[in-house]
């Protein structure tokens, strides 16, 4: 008798079912059964997937869900009626019962989501067809009722539910996990049987693969519910057999019920639903009368191509019919026409759209549409790095749209298209190694000291973005000692090893929208999450199934552009982007000082010191150093500026390769420079040298090594010559294929880096030559950012831009630019709306500027304003240019407004008349403020603080500036971004100790389980704010200094989590006075000559961090080294910019940096 697995439930039951769709067929192949279902709690995420797996084990895979079935209608949503539903198992005959299905789990979501995605017994008559359904487990409706003693309210469901499925489609589910009432429930089913004939079926409610996998599929319920394994009180899965059960474990457990398990297969026989992949559903463009898709193609990309490049260039037009003659040949025409349709709209509306993304800007069909504005010619870019005729799939064109207006494009694409055929896309956040230690120690009870110690272990950085715990195991001799001789760590990472990898949630994709040519349902399964419809299969699903999907992403530099470009042209009206000089000299003195802070890709530390030694000249540099600029590339800088300012470093293997490696100085960079050696020097054309380029960098090494013999000697089949044929020795050929092979997997995407480079550019130019447009663009864009503000007001101080206070008759809702400098934003102040906003500008721009306060209350009065809006407006400093203390406005606002408010109200009730007669404003009363002092400069640093989130008039740690430099403490801007940037941090490291110097922003003490204080703190200076944990002993000594408002210098070590800003684990902190300088004055000016500089030793960490930023600092000043540890001094050279002296401060502290 053959058994088939009707009801499992896999890792996309989120946190509940653990049964890998990676291993599970394989399991069910083992056990000799020939087919198994999915069947996840309301949702169909796995399904294709899971499809997938089994086809590859040879398991024939059964596509079906348990859904929730509401009590009542799926739109009834009240707590005493409505919160617990019940369960159902629907399983697809067919694609209309996968349809169906697909309906109704979405309907789920988008109507009937009331705690969990339910349908209702409408949506089954509606939607039964082709579906086969099983009672479910204890929680479905007839199990339910049987339990409750409603025997006849149990048989009326179920000859409810065969009318709605019929007489072979719905089974009555009988499961036996050892449980006392399950026992109860198969007797009724079983009476029901005998007097319905409805059928049965045998199921085990599988959550987990193996029984050893009891145990930590228990830690991912304490997980889901964010209890222990200590709670006796918490759900969990009794007794330990809800996994995989074999079929001679079945049909022992049903050997009275035979035809149950029997039916298991014969349910199996006839669902036989099968997916499509490699059939694409493009979305039908709506073309103009008498047009078809190619023709109307043809025409815009001769319009374009007429608009680009004039007449002339017949090598371009040869390229122009290329290109259009693929897309045509692919069946793509109606792609191109629907991505420059919204580019278009995009456009016309003023919404900003960036010059390119990715490899579409390679393509001149892209660029005569207006979607790219990167000449491909120009920049030596190929159509078939996008789009490869050897390869045939879709085009991902990806588009970047200013942050702010990004909603209005799928806004329109969903007016366009029909709201039912434009979906997101879901994404998962998993369980990663790192933070699977994390969340299984804390449901192991484990301390968050003792988790941290182990998650720390676990080898980070860019390198390691992927890395699993059997790889940290290896890598990490710490980690695997602990585990091989401490019993409790072995449980914790065995335990983490059985769950990692798994979804822990479902999100939406950031920039991800389906289109499609029926509604979006009709394909794929929807979803809620939050506000947004999402696709239930995430992105390369949905490519597999053939729809169209494509990332509208939203670019805040795009943003800052078109607000600068606004900004001049109010001043200049013909001003445009597209005008301003390709290759300004100053713009490169700018990048070439490192003067990058605010400037597109170039910002970083890193990158400001690969400006510094580079010296960018033109957009080719630029775009080089973004390619470059990445976890493996970075090591080809040094020899790359070095070829750059000595060209005779420059070498070639051959000659012919001087033409493509030319404007790289020799060095590969580029995939596009690949395909450029594979096709000119062995003969591949474009597209066979794209395959073998994408091979490479896969590490097909089948593939490789095969295609070597091609490479050498050519392959007359596929019309390759080989290099031999083409006049190039052996060894040559061999080192050129090596050297490529071991480049290929970080040679990046020159269309991408070349589009960024124009950006980059742009904000450059922009910064240097209109610094204060650029900069309040710059500020207005990052007002959700307190740290950046607090980077670019320094930045602004730097470049001699005053920043300006809020004023209630000069600002506008957005940072603003006046002759003497940045005028503060008034939408940077809490709880002022912007509806106030607009009045107060509409005001003064009808009536003229506010006499004074009161006058602006009379004006105001209204709905938009209140007392709190207007205390905030007091104490941020906008009243502060009309002469007056804030302590005079805070006394008085409340008894002003209140007399302004009653006085209205007088007049609206006809019983006076302020304004009557043109004589209103004589009867004003003056307003009398009291004589008291104003409130101390910190007083008013605080209120702007709390405000804002700004200090605004100055900045509590500016007169201790100088005293934290020479205490030798780090900026924590600084800090914040050397973690931040992509690369590995340069300067700092995780556990590095340090010293940090700010004021006390906030504290917040807390109890821990161990009955202790501790204390989260927040310490700010001017570049930066970073949180500080003080634990109980550090509190007993420094507890009184951590008070709100108190200037402190700490010390400590640097923490660093998964994707969290650093933290301080602080030791010891102390006051920041004058008592705190007893200290040595530290180094010099730096100006001087030589610096000199303390390290551990040659092979410490230090001295490798040392060289990384000392190699993007080249230079001839000298440095001398004092290695502690021989007492040898050593020299070299390096290029004394500010920024690396800094830096050199970071890492070494103070008292080991001296420049004399």
């Amino acid at each position: 008798m053959s058994f088939v697995h009707l009801h499992v439930h896999t890792e996309y039951s989120l946190l509940d079912g653990a049964c890998r769709i990676r291993d599970l067929p394989a399991l069910v192949k083992s056990m000799g059964q020939n087919a198994c279902a999915i069947t996840d709690h309301g949702v169909m995420y796995g399904a294709v997937d899971f499809y997938r797996a089994c086809q590859k084990e040879g398991i024939h895979p059964i596509i079906g869900c348990e859904v929730y079935v509401a009590p009542r209608t799926r739109f009834d949503k009240q707590h005493e009626f409505d919160t617990e539903s019940r369960h159902l198992v629907l399983l697809c005959k067919n694609e209309t019962g996968y349809r169906n299905l697909s309906y109704m789990v979405s309907q789920a979501y988008i109507e009937g989501f009331y705690i969990k995605p339910r349908i209702d017994l409408n949506l089954l008559r509606e939607h039964s067809e082709g579906l086969i359904a099983l009672s479910a487990c204890l929680a479905g409706e007839i199990p339910k009722r049987l339990l409750n003693g409603d025997y006849a309210g149990a048989k009326e469901y179920a000859l409810t539910m065969r009318d709605i499925f019929g007489e072979e489609d719905f089974y009555l589910e009988l499961q036996d996990h050892g449980i006392a009432e399950q026992t109860e429930v198969n007797r009724g089913l079983l009476r029901l049987h005998n007097e319905t004939g409805i059928p049965l079926v045998c199921t085990n409610d599988a959550h987990y693969l193996r029984k050893e996998d009891a145990e930590s599929h228990d830690v991912l319920l304490c997980i889901q519910t964010g209890k222990t394994v200590d709670d006796e009180n918490r759900m969990r899965y009794e007794p330990r057999n809800f996994y995989l059960r074999s079929t001679e474990e079945m049909e022992e457990l049903f050997s009275a019920y035979p035809d149950a398990v029997a039916n298991t297969q014969r349910i199996a026989d006839r669902c036989r639903m099968e997916f499509t992949f490699g059939k694409y559903h493009l979305p039908e463009f709506k073309l103009p009368k008498g047009y078809d898709s190619p023709t109307y193609l043809r025409e815009l990309c001769e319009q374009g191509f007429a608009r680009r490049y004039g007449d002339t260039k017949p090598e371009y037009r040869n390229q122009l019919d290329y290109e259009m003659d693929m897309i045509e040949k692919m069946g793509f025409t109606d792609y191109f026409l629907i991505v420059s349709d919204f580019v278009r709209f995009a456009k016309s509306v003023d919404i900003p759209v960036g010059p390119g993304r990715g490899s579409a800007a390679g393509s001149m069909v892209s660029y005569c549409l207006d979607i790219t504005d990167i000449d491909p010619m120009k920049y030596d870019l190929y159509f078939e790095r996008f789009l490869n005729p050897e390869r045939v799939s879709m085009p991902d064109i990806d588009m970047d749209f200013g942050d702010t207006r990004r909603g209005e494009v799928v806004d329109y694409v969903r007016r366009k298209y029909g709201d039912d055929h434009v979906a997101q896309i879901v994404t998962f956040g998993t369980m990663a190694a790192r933070g699977a230690i994390r969340d299984v120690g804390r449901a192991l009870n484990m301390t968050y000291a003792d988790c941290d110690v182990i998650a720390k272990l676990v080898p980070g950085g860019p390198g390691n973005l992927h890395i699993t715990l059997d790889d940290a195991l290896k890598l990490s001799r710490e980690l695997r000692e602990k585990y091989e001789n401490d019993e409790q760590v072995k449980k914790l990472i065995d335990t983490a090893r059985a769950l990692e990898g798994m979804p822990r949630h479902a999100s939406t994709h950031a920039a991800g929208v389906v289109i499609t040519k029926r509604p979006v349902v009709d394909y794929v399964p929807l979803a809620t999450n939050d506000d947004a419809v999402v696709c239930q299969y995430v992105m390369t699903t949905l490519e597999e199934l053939g729809l169209l999907k494509m990332d509208f992403l939203g670019l805040r530099n795009l943003t800052v552009l078109d607000d600068a470009v606004k900004t001049v042209q109010k001043t200049q009206p013909g001003f445009k982007l597209a005008d301003i000089p390709e290759n300004d000299p100053e713009t490169y003195e700018m990048l070439a000082a490192g003067k990058t802070s605010g400037v597109f890709q170039l910002e970083s530390s890193g990158m400001t010191g690969v400006c510094v030694s580079l010296k960018p000249q033109n957009i080719e540099d630029i775009t080089a150093l973004i390619a470059l600029y990445r976890p493996g590339p970075m090591d080809s800088i040094p020899k790359f500026i070095a070829c750059k300012h000595d060209p005779s470093k420059v070498t070639y293997l051959i000659p012919q390769l001087e033409p493509i490696l030319s404007i790289t100085y020799g060095c590969i960079v580029y995939q596009e420079q690949v395909i450029q050696i594979f096709q000119q020097l062995a003969g591949y054309t474009l597209g066979q040298a794209d395959m073998l380029r994408r091979a490479m960098s896969k590490k097909k090494v089948k593939d490789i090594e095969k295609e070597r013999g091609a490479f050498l000697h050519g392959d007359p089949s596929r019309g390759i010559k080989g290099c031999i044929a083409n006049g190039i020795s052996e060894s040559a050929a061999q080192a050129i294929y090596d050297d490529i092979y071991a480049f290929a997997n970080y040679a990046f995407n020159k269309a991408h880096a070349a589009a960024y480079a124009v950006i980059a550019y742009q904000t450059a130019y922009f910064k240097c030559h209109f610094p204060k447009e650029y900069m309040a663009a710059l500020l207005t864009s990052v007002l959700d950012s307190s740290e950046k503000i607090a980077e670019y007001i320094g930045e602004c101080r730097e470049c001699a831009i005053a920043l300006l206070p809020p004023d209630v008759n000069r600002s506008d809702d957005r940072f603003t630019v006046e002759p003497e400098g940045i005028r503060f934003g008034l939408v940077a102040i809490k709880n002022i709306g912007r509806g106030l906003i607009a009045r107060m500008m509409h005001e003064r721009e009808v009536n003229g500027p506010f006499a004074d306060f009161q006058d602006f209350c009379y004006r105001m009065d209204g709905n938009d304003m209140n007392k709190r809006a207007v205390e905030n407006l007091i104490r941020a400093g906008a009243f502060d240019s009309m002469g007056v203390h804030r302590s005079q406005l805070i006394a008085v606002y409340e008894k002003v407004m209140d007399g302004i408010s009653n006085g209205n109200r007088v007049n609206i009730e006809g019983q006076m008349d302020f304004f009557g007669m043109g004589g209103g404003a004589a009867q004003r009363e003056p307003l009398h403020l009291p004589d008291i002092p104003e409130f101390s400069a910190q007083e008013r640093m605080a209120m702007e603080k709390e405000t804002t989130g700004l200090y605004l008039s100055g900045h509590p740690m500016d007169a201790y500036r100088e005293l934290s430099r020479r205490l030798g403490a780090a900026p924590i801007g600084r800090i914040l971004e050397d973690f931040a940037q992509e690369a590995e941090p340069t300067s700092f490291a995780d556990g590095q100790k340090l010293s940090i110097a700010g004021v006390v922003t906030s504290s917040k003490v807390k109890t821990t389980r161990s009955n202790t204080l501790m204390a989260y703190v927040t310490v700010e200076d001017s570049t930066g704010a970073m949180e500080m944990l003080c634990f109980a002993r550090t509190l007993e000594t420094s507890g009184s200094y951590l008070k709100e408002g108190q200037t402190i210098l700490a010390s400590g070590r640097l923490s660093v989590r998964d994707e969290k800003a650093p933290q301080l684990m602080c030791d010891s902190a102390r006051p920041l006075d004058g008592s705190a300088a007893d200290v040595s004055a530290g180094a010099a000016g730096e100006k001087r000559q030589t610096l000199y500089l303390r390290l551990p030793s040659m092979d410490s960490h230090e001295m490798t961090q040392f060289r990384r930023i000392a190699y993007l600092f080249e230079g001839k000043e000298p440095v001398r080294i004092r290695l502690i540890d021989s007492g040898k001094l050593i020299g070299t050279t390096a290029a004394l910019h500010p920024a690396f002296v800094r830096a050199m401060r970071e890492l070494l502290g103070d008292e080991n940096v001296v420049l004399k």
